[in-house]
C-alpha cells in the first residue's frame, strides 16, 4: 500500500510538473524578478535619501548650538566688561553644556555620514546589477520568443507532413471524381447527339425539324457530290397532272 502510495503521489506531482511546466512562461518569470529588483532598488534610494536627510537635521542642530556658543561667549565678554563676573560664569557654565551636546552630534553625524556612503555605494552597485539584469533579460526574452517561434514553425511544417498523405489521397479522389463526371457528360452529349437519348428539354417538334435538317443536309452532299462529277443534279420528277373530274365529263363518260 505504501508502494503504491507513493507511486500514486509520483505521478501526481509528474503531471503537475509537466501542466506547470507548460503553462510557465520565462519571460514573464523574467519580467517579475526585473520588477522585484526595482522594488528593491526604490527602498534602497529612500533608505539614502532618510539618512542623508537625518544627517542634514543633526547638521542643523549642530549650527544652531554653535551660534548659541557665540552668543553666550559675546555675553561672557560683555559681563566681564561690565564688572559681572557672575553673569560671565553663567554664560560660560551654559557654553560649555552645549560644547557637550556637540560632541555628541558629531559624534552621530559622523555615524550617518558613514552610513550614508555605504547606502549610496550598496544604491550604485545595485543600480548596475539592475541594469546589467535588465539588458540580459530582454536578450533572453528575445531569444525565446525566436526559438518559440522556430519551434511553432517546425511543429506547423511537421504537421502539414503529416498531412500530406491525407491531402495527396483527396486530391486523387477528387480528379477521379473529375474524370467521372466528365466522362458521364461526354456520354450524354453523345447520346443527345444520335438521338439515342430523348432530350427533355427540347420543344415539341424539334424531332421533325431534325429529321428535315438531315434530308436537306443529304441533298446538299448529293448535289455537291453530282457538281464535283461535272453531272446535273437529279431532279425530282414532277406528278402528273390528274384530270379534273366534273359532272360534265361524268355524264360524257356515261353516254
Amino acid at each position: 500500500m505504501a508502494s503504491l502510495w507513493q507511486r500514486t503521489k509520483l505521478i501526481f506531482a509528474s503531471n503537475a510538473s509537466k501542466a506547470l511546466d507548460k503553462a510557465e512562461d520565462p519571460r514573464k518569470i523574467l519580467d517579475y524578478s526585473y520588477e522585484k529588483q526595482r522594488e528593491m532598488l526604490t527602498q534602497v534610494r529612500r533608505g539614502v535619501a532618510d539618512v542623508a536627510t537625518s544627517r542634514k537635521r543633526v547638521e542643523l542642530q549642530i549650527q544652531q548650538l554653535q551660534a548659541q556658543q557665540n552668543t553666550l561667549q559675546d555675553q561672557a565678554k560683555k559681563a566681564i566688561d561690565l564688572g559681572r563676573e557672575d553673569l560671565a560664569r553663567e554664560a560660560l557654565t551654559r557654553k560649555a553644556g552645549i560644547t557637550g551636546q556637540i560632541t555628541e552630534l558629531d559624534t552621530q553625524l559622523a555615524s550617518l555620514q558613514a552610513d550614508e556612503e555605504k547606502l549610496v555605494l550598496a544604491q550604485q552597485q545595485l543600480t548596475a546589477k539592475v541594469e546589467a539584469f535588465r539588458t540580459k533579460k530582454e536578450t533572453i526574452k528575445a531569444n525565446y520568443t525566436a526559438a518559440e517561434a522556430q519551434v511553432k514553425i517546425q511543429d506547423a511544417v511537421a504537421g502539414i507532413g503529416d498531412k500530406m498523405g491525407d491531402v495527396g489521397m483527396a486530391i486523387e479522389r477528387a480528379e477521379e471524381k473529375t474524370r467521372t463526371l466528365q466522362a458521364r457528360a461526354g456520354a450524354v452529349d453523345e447520346l443527345l447527339a444520335s438521338g439515342g437519348l430523348d432530350d427533355l428539354t427540347a420543344k415539341p417538334g424539334d424531332d421533325i425539324a431534325r429529321q428535315l435538317a438531315e434530308l436537306s443536309a443529304g441533298s446538299d452532299v448529293e448535289a455537291e457530290l453530282a457538281a464535283l462529277k461535272g453531272i446535273a443534279a437529279p431532279q425530282a420528277t414532277p406528278a402528273l397532272e390528274q384530270p379534273i373530274i366534273t359532272a360534265e365529263s361524268t355524264e360524257t363518260t356515261e353516254k
